[in-house]
């Protein structure tokens, strides 16, 4: 077994075929001016291309170069969580395959790190990308996390990341099996350094659709908040003593004016169809956590790692 490097670079394979060599290439020279003892690390996540022969041809001709091949597609999440678990160096960067987030960074992190003695330097993009709604609806994201949230993160953060052994090791410490890295990286504390970074807008369609992405924010709002369950316990007493002056007012009304004519049959559907679907939209709220809870408690592996290719230098 060879010694550990002194860096890791780690990225996650996923119809990534088109920039696997020209990636290889970038990093392998951007490492190499951190320094001489690094491995790169591609993380096949059931990709359907040939992303993952492309690497095995690198391999076979640099023992620096490890694939780590999960059993079938875990998500690009659960991916670089096995990348960085995989990774054997004293600082470890993650970075997207796709080139969108520059290898060329590299060095700029390497020494904000030295400088700092930061334990993370990661990138923030200075502008998002997309359609005005797009934008629009990644700044509300963010906005409506940080103030829901007891964890703070930063927003419109990257992939790309450099971070020291020690947090990295803290952050395995997490038992998290419903991830949302952005969040778990923030919770993990240590020193964390945003370095602006403006990634490359490529004109192919993002893999998060609109109902991939509003799946992302339940699931960072329920695995960083309760506080959606507070706001139906407060909702609840707000709708209750509602009802409780209404029929006050309803019954003093009548014993004041006998005469007066009630509200009738629409007033009573329409309140059905309120309570009703204020209590049908509780009921999915709790079960959203109880979900959690259920993932939480099966104990089922995040990802499973159907072979890891390495040459031995």
């Amino acid at each position: 077994m060879t010694a550990a490097p002194a860096l890791s670079v780690v990225t996650m394979l996923y119809r990534s075929e088109p920039y696997v060599r020209d990636f290889y290439r970038r990093m392998a020279a951007a490492a190499a001016q951190v320094t001489p003892s690094f491995e790169i690390v591609f993380v096949d996540d059931g990709s359907p291309d040939a992303a993952a022969a492309l690497v095995h041809e690198i391999l076979a001709h640099d023992p620096r170069v490890q694939l780590v091949e999960l059993s079938r597609n875990f998500g690009h999440h659960y991916a670089a969580l096995a990348g960085l678990q995989h990774a054997r160096g004293a600082r470890a960067f993650i970075i997207d395959v796709d080139l969108e987030e520059q290898p060329e960074w590299l060095p700029a992190f390497a020494a904000e790190m030295d400088a700092t003695g930061a334990d993370v330097v990661f990138g923030q993009s200075v502008a998002r990308r997309g359609t005005i709604f797009q934008r629009w609806a990644g700044a509300a994201f963010w906005a409506l996390f940080n103030r829901l949230s007891e964890t703070k993160v930063p927003p419109n953060p990257c992939t790309v990341r450099l971070m020291s052994r020690r947090y990295l090791e803290a952050l395995f410490a997490l038992p998290d099996r419903n991830l949302f890295l952005a969040g778990t990286y923030a919770w993990t504390g240590f020193r964390q350094i945003a370095r602006p970074v403006e990634k490359l807008v490529r004109p192919t369609r993002s893999s998060y659709s609109l109902t991939r992405r509003l799946d992302l924010f339940v699931e960072a709002l329920a695995s960083f908040t309760s506080y959606p369950l507070k706001l139906i316990f407060v909702v609840g007493l707000v709708i209750a003593a509602a009802g409780f002056m209404a029929g006050l007012t309803l019954t003093v009304t009548k014993i004041l004016y006998p005469d007066t004519i009630a509200m009738g049959w629409p007033s009573v559907m329409v309140s059905i169809w309120f309570v009703g679907g204020l209590i049908i939209a509780f009921l999915g709220v709790i079960g959203i956590y109880l979900a959690k809870v259920f993932t939480e408690t099966k104990g089922r592996p995040v990802y499973i790692v159907r072979e890891v290719h390495r040459r031995e230098s």
